[in-house]
Parts: structure tokens; C-alpha cells; sequence
């Protein structure tokens, strides 16, 4: 039984979590970690970190950015591993986790989603195939309106991961508005989409001459988040130190 500690508890994806792990039978929440708390959940809150004297085995962030200095010195101190889900981090957290990760094993990743890390590591063997073939690539995100930033960093990772493959040697472009050539073949379009109450669709699209594939992940709901954080966390339990990401995870669930 994997023990888990929620920092975020009170947070939409702190109690998608908590729900999740109610009916779990191989992992179970003995605390959580919130600044605002009303007493509803069924095992004990605290306000402050440093204050959570319960034993476990990982804890899974999602948090705020503010928050996440003292985890890291939390999670350093005690040897908790750490799934680590916030983002937005500055360059200056981005090097704390790294040191943190030298006493504890943090495993952070840009999405949580099981699908959508499966589809990082296809995309890397499709780009390998398709682009010396003379395929122009797209991506095409879609997301509620409510979300802020664009594109999403999930966008942003699915070509990370394509342009990684093809050593780095293509543009990524956001708007075409105010050119007017051709479409170079080195780039990587990335287009937003805003509206409604959409949880998340990513579509990449190689499109080649007479025929065009397309990998395509649809989120209905944020307990596609929730459900791989709850395996990375149980991945993650009994792990040395070190930086982990989901694609460690994948493989172990492939092995």
C-alpha cells in the first residue's frame, strides 16, 4: 500500500485526487497539505508543510508556485519522493527542483496524462519516419475558456518532443497572419483553440503529399491528470534520488 501525502488537497485537482484514491486499493491519502481548509475531508489537513508530521511514502503537488520552495525543502528533509504537477515555476524553482532531486527522487512532468506521455514517445517514431519523407508537421490545441496562457505547455512539450528527434532544426510559429511565402519545411505550426468547457484535445498532424496522419488525445475530464499522478506516485514510492518523468513511468507500466 503506497501512502500518499496531498500538498493542494482543497485544490479542484487536490479533491479529484482525493476522490480517486477513496476507491484505490493499492494506495491510500493519509494527509494533505492546504492554506484553506473547512474540516470536510476525511483525513487530516495542514495549513503549513512543515507542520505534517505523517508518515508516507510520496507526495503528489499540485499546488501553487509560491508554494513550492518549502515542499522542496520539505521533501529534501524528510526523503519523501515527490510527483511534482505545479507549474509556471521560475528559471530559480526550475534549479531547486533539480537540486532537490539529488537527495529525493522528484519525478515532474509537463502533463500528467498516461495517454498523452504514451504519445510523446510515438510521436519521436513517427518524426524519425515521416519528416525525411517531406511531412509538414502541425499542432492544433484545444482548451476551455478559461485558461489563460497559450499554447499549452502540453503543446508545447508534444513538439518539444517531435523537434528533440529531428535534432533541433525546427521553427516553431504561433501565427501566419503577417506573412505571406510559403511554408518552410523546417517548422512546427502550433495553433490555440479557446472555448467552452473543452478539458483538453491536442491533435498532430503530419501532413504529407496524398495523405495525412494524425495522433489525437482527447481529455473528458481531469481525472486523466489525477489517475497519473496517482501511478507516478506509486511508481515513485521506494525510488532513489534522482529526476524522474512520466516516460519512466510509461516504460515500467510497458515492462
Amino acid at each position: 500500500m503506497t501512502r500518499i501525502i496531498m500538498h493542494g488537497c482543497n485544490g479542484k485537482m487536490g479533491q479529484v485526487i482525493s476522490g480517486l484514491l477513496a476507491g484505490d486499493a493499492e494506495a491510500e491519502l493519509v494527509a494533505g497539505v492546504d492554506a484553506f481548509d473547512d474540516g470536510h475531508n476525511p483525513y487530516p489537513v495542514f495549513k503549513d508543510i512543515r507542520d505534517c508530521n505523517v508518515e508516507a511514502d510520496c507526495i503528489i503537488d499540485f499546488s501553487t508556485a509560491a508554494a513550492v520552495d518549502a515542499l522542496l525543502d520539505y521533501c529534501a528533509e524528510k526523503k519523501l519522493p515527490c510527483v511534482l504537477c505545479t507549474t509556471g515555476l521560475s528559471e530559480e524553482q526550475l534549479q531547486k527542483v533539480k537540486e532537490a532531486s539529488e537527495s529525493v527522487a522528484v519525478l515532474k512532468s509537463a502533463n500528467m496524462s498516461l495517454g498523452i506521455n504514451l504519445m510523446l514517445k510515438l510521436l519521436k517514431k513517427a518524426a524519425d519516419v515521416l519528416a525525411p519523407a517531406g511531412f509538414d508537421i502541425e499542432i492544433v490545441e484545444k482548451h476551455h475558456n478559461q485558461k489563460v496562457d497559450a499554447p499549452s505547455g502540453t503543446a508545447l512539450a508534444l513538439a518539444d518532443s517531435i523537434n528533440e528527434e529531428l535534432g533541433n532544426e525546427y521553427e516553431y510559429v504561433y501565427d501566419r497572419s503577417s506573412r505571406r511565402e510559403k511554408r518552410p519545411r523546417k517548422e512546427i505550426g502550433i495553433s490555440a483553440v479557446r472555448g467552452g468547457t473543452i478539458v483538453g484535445d491536442h491533435d498532430v498532424i503530419f501532413a504529407g503529399s496524398d495523405e495525412v496522419i494524425t495522433f489525437s488525445h482527447t481529455a473528458y475530464s481531469k481525472a486523466v491528470f489525477g489517475k497519473g499522478a496517482i501511478q507516478a506516485a506509486k511508481f515513485l514510492s521506494g525510488k532513489p534520488a534522482g529526476m524522474y518523468d512520466m516516460s519512466n513511468v510509461i516504460e515500467a507500466v510497458l515492462s
